[in-house]
């Protein structure tokens, strides 16, 4: 098997990025501190119980451009994307800013304004477009509508992703998990040499560096500069991967990304049912519901071995093997029915204690 991607060695890209990754986390770590830019334990929402820096996003951006500049290729889509997340970091920043007053200075439609123009930019500027899928053998087609499905696609998944950022290690240990799942299904289809294969390695050495700090018990977080900047990378990895043939199926990426499009689903219609806005925040997301019965440590172990499931459910479903994915999508469906079922992730059990 060839181990090499662009002509450079996989396994160089994800170490460089890995360890880069862990020095410009530890630099932003002792930086935060010094300015005081922390993630303070005043809201009854939150799960720490002691001040955390936050700019972790800002190392992990490092990280990757560092890989950017070392190993991808330079074009109008890869500059679309390094802007696109540089406005992303801003705004991210400056409402990371407030987290130690637990306020919000920008308003959820403003930082959805900012989303709406990021993808824009990777849209009209990048050339980056979602033309057609393949749903169960099934071609559908979006013509004229494609633009706007992606920016809709985009954003969507910038915040999922930065809505699954409530649990140490979670945000970028699912990330991680997508990254080297696409990586893997790259070989698998020999596209040795997609942008969204380096993409993949360069992401999967900046997130795992960001977790040998984020890992329970953090010493920094990512924020919301972090979270969205890693939504929107595994947004354009997606849509790289059907332009390039790498993922030939919309199954892919659905069950690639299933925790944060479930928890983000769920989320909606729990607000809905109680009446409450969309960007209420509460403690019933996926994290909150394992953190009941587990500790910190293991909730995060019980989700990454759902995740896990998912992304071997997907890599068997690119081998074609019918019979395990479907023994795998049984077990994985009764897991979603007992979340659904048995806590408050969707409605509000009479017996559950408050």
């Amino acid at each position: 098997m060839k181990f090499e991607v662009n002509g450079h060695n996989i396994f160089l890209i994800v170490a460089v990025c890995f360890l880069s990754s862990i020095v410009f986390v530890q630099i932003m770590k002792k930086l935060a501190l010094y300015l005081g830019i922390i993630d303070a334990p005043i809201s009854k929402r939150k799960i720490q119980t002691k001040a955390v820096p936050l700019l972790g996003g800002v190392g992990i951006f490092m990280s990757f451009l560092l890989g950017y500049m070392l190993f991808a290729p330079k074009n109008n889509l890869m500059l679309s994307v390094l802007i696109a997340s540089f406005l992303l970091l801003l705004v991210g920043l400056f409402d990371d800013l407030t987290k130690k007053e637990d306020i919000k200075t920008i308003p959820s439609k403003y930082r959805l304004l900012v989303h709406l123009a990021c993808a824009s930019i990777v849209v009209f500027y990048g050339g980056l477009e979602l033309t057609s899928v393949n749903l169960f053998g099934y071609i559908i087609n979006f013509e004229g509508f494609s633009p706007f499905l992606t920016i809709f696609i985009i954003v969507a998944i910038i915040n999922a992703i930065n809505l699954i950022d409530g649990l140490d290690g979670l945000c970028a240990g699912i990330s991680s998990i997508y990254f080297l799942t696409i990586a893997i299904i790259g070989f698998i289809v020999q596209k040795y040499g997609g942008l969204d294969i380096i993409l993949c390695l360069t992401m999967l050495g900046a997130t795992l560096g960001y977790l040998v700090h984020n890992f329970p018990p953090a010493s920094i977080y990512q924020g919301d500069a972090g979270s969205t900047f890693l939504g929107l990378m595994i947004a354009v990895v997606c849509l790289i991967g059907f332009k390039t043939t790498t993922i030939t199926s919309l199954v892919v990426p659905i069950f690639m990304l299933a925790i944060p499009i479930m928890d983000t689903l769920f989320a909606i219609i729990r607000r809905k049912l109680k009446g409450q806005r969309f960007d209420q925040a509460d403690k019933e997301h996926i994290h909150h519901q394992f953190l009941k019965k587990l500790s910190k440590k293991n909730s995060l172990f019980a989700i990454y071995g759902i995740n896990i499931m998912f992304s071997i459910t997907t890599i068997l479903f690119v081998l074609k093997r019918t019979k395990l994915v479907v023994f795998c999508y049984v077990i994985l469906l009764f897991i979603v029915l007992f979340l659904v079922l048995k806590t408050n992730i969707i409605f509000e059990r009479k017996n559950e204690k408050k």
